[in-house]
């Protein structure tokens, strides 16, 4: 399996809204929008963001040849600080390290583009393999935020050790 990743392009905009889609539909638990709401808008930020080529968001993909099968946002913040949004592999592609791949790809990006900057991401408590992968590709826990009324879960906030820079793809 030949898995390449890099920012996507402007023409590859609706490729990234049918995965976002896709993500919303099979695991709503995980995120923080809801399917149904989004098949009603017209056209994603991000969407906008990846065909304006916006430097301070942008979506990074995992391509299996020229399928995009997974996404991986960033959103730099004020501060000198941004966070991870919208990571999701296809499920024919999940527990083949893609996901793995794709936040070191982002990572790589952040870091090129922005330089050290600090990394935060929030996954719920009940998302245990995402959770691990953050962990393996260099994220530590650092704030959980507390019951989320709507889904009755906990989100746990993770940043980025920078001492992890020197992993490979």
């Amino acid at each position: 399996m030949n898995i390449r990743y890099r920012a996507l392009l402007p023409h590859e905009s609706k490729n990234y809204r049918s995965i976002r889609l896709e993500s919303l539909e099979k695991f709503p638990e995980s995120f923080g929008a809801n399917y149904q709401e989004a098949l009603k808008i017209e056209k994603f930020r991000m969407e906008s963001d990846i065909e304006n080529q916006n430097r301070d968001r942008f979506m990074t993909g995992a391509f299996s040849d020229d399928e995009l099968i997974g996404i991986c946002a960033f959103v730099k913040e004020e501060d000198h600080a941004g966070k991870v949004y919208q990571m999701y592999v296809k499920e024919g592609f999940q527990g083949k390290n893609v996901g793995y791949g794709l936040i070191l790809a982002l990572i790589k990006e952040v870091h090129s583009r922005f330089g050290n900057i600090e990394i935060t991401l929030e996954v719920t408590d009940k998302n245990d393999k995402a959770f691990n992968l953050y962990k393996k590709a260099g994220f530590k826990e650092i704030l959980s935020t507390g019951n989320n009324t709507q889904k009755n879960d906990t989100n746990i906030v993770m940043e980025y050790i920078t001492d992890h820079s020197s992993k490979k793809l």
